[in-house]
Parts: C-alpha cells; sequence; structure tokens
C-alpha cells in the first residue's frame, strides 16, 4: 500500500496539507472578492440613483416663486435699471443653483472622488452605448455588453419625469483588486508549492546523505571485522596443505582457498564503499566472464539449474573498477537467478555487451516471472524484496556501483510478467578507449 512506508507517509501529508491551503486560500479569497463586489455594487447603485435623482425637476414651487419675484422685479418703476439687473442676475443664480446643487454633489463627491476605478458603460433602451468610464482603449460594442453582463446583473435607472421619461441601463465590470484578487489563490499556490518542494528535497536529501552515511559505515565495519578470521583461516590452510599429502584433501584445500580468495575479494567491496573508486579502462568480457564461471560452479551446490550465456560484440576497454563491476554483475546474476524457475528446463540467463551512443551497454536477460508494473520503480529501494528471506540490497547496491561510482545508468529495459526480464545497465566510455572492434574470442555459452 502506498501509505505503508514513513516516505510515502510524509509526501501524502504534505500533499494533503497543500491541497486544503489551497482550497482554503481559494475559498477565502472568493469571500473576498464577493464582499467587495457588493461594496462596488453599492457604489454603482448610488451614482446609478443620483443620476436618476438629478434628472427629475427640484424645487419646482421655489423655483417658480423666484420667477414671479424676477417679473416683479423687471415690471417695478420704483427700482432703477442697475439695481434691477443686479437682483435678477442673483435670483438666476439661486435658481442655477437649485438645479444644479445634487448635480455638483454627484460630480464632485461620487463620480470624481470615488469612481473605485469600476469600468462601466450606459446603454439606452435599444442597447446603444451612451458613454463609458475605465473602459481603457477597448472597442464599445456588444461584445462588452455582453462581458459586464456575465459579470454583473445591469443597473437600471429612470431620467426625467412625466412624458420626457428616458430608460437606461448601467452596465460594469470588475475593478482592478478584483481582477488582481482573482490571481492571488494561483500564485499563493505556486510558491507554497514551491516552498514544500524545496523542503521536501531539503529533507530528502539530508536523510539519503545520513543512509549512505550509515550504509558506508557497515560496510567498512563488516570489511574490518573480516579481516581477522581471514587471516586466521589462511593460516590453518596452510598448515593443512603442509601435514597432508592426500589428494582428496589437497583438492578440498584447493577449494577453501578459492572460497577465501572470494571472501577477500568481498571484503575489499566492502570497503571500498564510500570512498572514491579508481577507475582504469578494462575489457569486461572476461570480468563478466569470470564472475558467471564462478556462480556455474556454484549452482549446483545451492540447487540451482540453468544455462549461462554470454554475447560480447565489443572488446573496447571501459573505465571502470574491477572489483565493484564484478559485484554488480554478480549481482544482477544472482538476482536472475532468483527470478527463474530453475526446474524448468529452458531456464536462462543471457548476458549480451555492445556499443550504443559512445556507451557500453550490457543487457542481462532472465527467462524468470518477470516484474509487474507496479513494482518497476522500486526494485532499487534499499530494503525492496519479494524473498521471504532477502535484505533488498543487491539491486540497490548494483545502482549504487553503476550510477555513483561510474556515472553510468541502469534500469529495467523490458519486463513483462510470466516472460521474464531484462536489466540494461550503460557505462560512459572515453572517447579514447583502446580496441580494435572486434568481437573477441569468447564461448558464447558457459
Amino acid at each position: 500500500m502506498f501509505f505503508n512506508s514513513t516516505s510515502n507517509r510524509i509526501k501524502g501529508t504534505l500533499v494533503f496539507f497543500l491541497i486544503v491551503t489551497a482550497v482554503a486560500s481559494f475559498a477565502y479569497t472568493h469571500y473576498l472578492v464577493e464582499k467587495i463586489r457588493e461594496k462596488e455594487h453599492s457604489g454603482v447603485e448610488l451614482w446609478a440613483r443620483a443620476m436618476e435623482y438629478n434628472s427629475k425637476p427640484l424645487y419646482a414651487d421655489t423655483r417658480e416663486e423666484l420667477s414671479a419675484i424676477m417679473v416683479e422685479i423687471s415690471t417695478h418703476d420704483g427700482i432703477n435699471d442697475m439695481t434691477k439687473n443686479r437682483w435678477i442676475r442673483s435670483l438666476n443664480r439661486a435658481e442655477s443653483d437649485l438645479s444644479n446643487a445634487s448635480l455638483d454633489f454627484i460630480a464632485s463627491e461620487l463620480i470624481i472622488k470615488n469612481r473605485f476605478e469600476i469600468p462601466s458603460i450606459v446603454v439606452d433602451e435599444e442597447g446603444n452605448i451612451l458613454g463609458s468610464r475605465n473602459t481603457g482603449k477597448r472597442d464599445l460594442d456588444d461584445r462588452i455588453i455582453a462581458e459586464y453582463a456575465s459579470l454583473n446583473d445591469p443597473i437600471r435607472i429612470e431620467l426625467g419625469a412625466g412624458d420626457t421619461v428616458q430608460e437606461q441601463f448601467i452596465y460594469y465590470g470588475d475593478s482592478a483588486i478584483i481582477r488582481t484578487l482573482q490571481y492571488f489563490p494561483f500564485v499563493q499556490f505556486g510558491l507554497l508549492a514551491l516552498f514544500l518542494g524545496l523542503g521536501y528535497l531539503s529533507l530528502s536529501s539530508i536523510k539519503r546523505t545520513e543512509q549512505s552515511n550509515l550504509w558506508v559505515g557497515m560496510a567498512r565495519e563488516a570489511a574490518h571485522q573480516l579481516g581477522t578470521p581471514l587471516s586466521s583461516l589462511y593460516g590453518w590452510l596452510a598448515l593443512l596443505k603442509e601435514q597432508n599429502n592426500d589428494p582428496e584433501t589437497l583438492q578440498i584445500a584447493h577449494e577453501i582457498n578459492s572460497d577465501l580468495q572470494r571472501m577477500q575479494t568481498v571484503a575489499e567491496r566492502f570497503n571500498k564503499i564510500g570512498s572514491i573508486p579508481e577507475l582504469k579502462p578494462k575489457r569486461v568480457g572476461p570480468l563478466i566472464r569470470q564472475v558467471m564461471e564462478y556462480l556455474e560452479r556454484r549452482m549446483p551446490q545451492i540447487g540451482k539449474h540453468a544455462i549461462l550465456s554470454l554475447d560480447v560484440r565489443s572488446d573496447r576497454r571501459v573505465p571502470i573498477n574491477q572489483e565493484l563491476f564484478a559485484w554488480a554483475i554478480e549481482n544482477l546474476l544472482k538476482n536472475s537467478l532468483d527470478a527463474i524457475d530453475t526446474r524448468n528446463s529452458d531456464a536462462r540467463v543471457h548476458i549480451e555487451a555492445h556499443e550504443h551512443n559512445n556507451h557500453y551497454v550490457i543487457d542481462v536477460t532472465d527467462t524468470g516471472k518477470g516484474i509487474e508494473k507496479k513494482h518497476k520503480k522500486e526494485i532499487f529501494n534499499p530494503g525492496y524484496s519479494t524473498k521471504k528471506r532477502g535484505w533488498g540490497l543487491g539491486l540497490s547496491l548494483t545502482r549504487r556501483i553503476v550510477e555513483e561510482y561510474h556515472k553510468g545508468r541502469i534500469f529495467v529495459h523490458k519486463t513483462s510478467p510470466g516472460e521474464g526480464t531484462t536489466f540494461r545497465m550503460m557505462f560512459p566510455m572515453n572517447s579514447n578507449s583502446n580496441g580494435n572492434g572486434r568481437k573477441p574470442d569468447y564461448p558464447s555459452r558457459l
């Protein structure tokens, strides 16, 4: 299951936190946008009602009285013409002030000072645009009316009174602050995802470093602990050879010596973990052949029966560390032997080596049970194993040898349940590698 491992639980928690934060951000931003829209609607509504109010006749009785007074003054004989003109101008100004009082307030306080930068247009009954505000250089046509109508319901106003009433509509869009807020959650989500991603990468890097240091420490300690018993066994083996001349005993001693040399090689391999390996140009064919011969001699002892075959199509020298390279080949062969049913007569593991795009490619193909698609990315993880008593370190170590120490690549090239698997290793080659490109004289089957 996905949440069985601590790493996956951490990933799931981070993703859940990111989703919750994103949803909360979108919801709160939507709430703010709706509140601002309500206030902007109130502002536009106030402006519309003010225009409507200003279009109606105001103070009609007072204006009639002012007109009557002006007539009376102009016809009064006891007032000189200069005084008449001065009084009439004052009365005209008073009448004009009565007419424009609300208009001045609307223009100075609502329209000029508090325009809210809301783009808006005024449309008559027939859909003709009569005026606009804050629309920039946009074309004033039916498209802008439809756009604003999709954002906000139009506000209907009636101008004039009596028989001269005219119906108009005010359409308005979103202000700059609303348009900015609508993009804010995406920016916040991106920044939060970047922050969590960097945090996760940092934690993963620290975790890998700690695991690597632990791995190196355990490997070197194992090599150190093996040193003392190996030296002692070499001494006892030399004593056994000196005191026995029996051919059978000497043959057994020879095999014991081979296994001790093998243990010494394993100890040297562990000792190289964590240090910078020395890479030297080598022909890989003979090294692969040695590993295959070693395993083939010991397969009957562990109950394995399979055909091991080798096809080397290039003898170019490749910069490798001989001990670590042999370890990687051995791990892949053991993994393939564990994957196949050795009771079948067609049980086979085949290795093919060739050049491709300045890389030396080694394919290890078995006739085993294959790998399910869901496990392809997990098989190189430390601790992953399909064997009941497996540690799950073989393929992980092989990847470390190929990718970290040799700067190459290893991956599952082909696999299918029930039809076997092909692992591919790719090692970079130096342009000045030696070799004449001919196929070496190795047996095609071991």
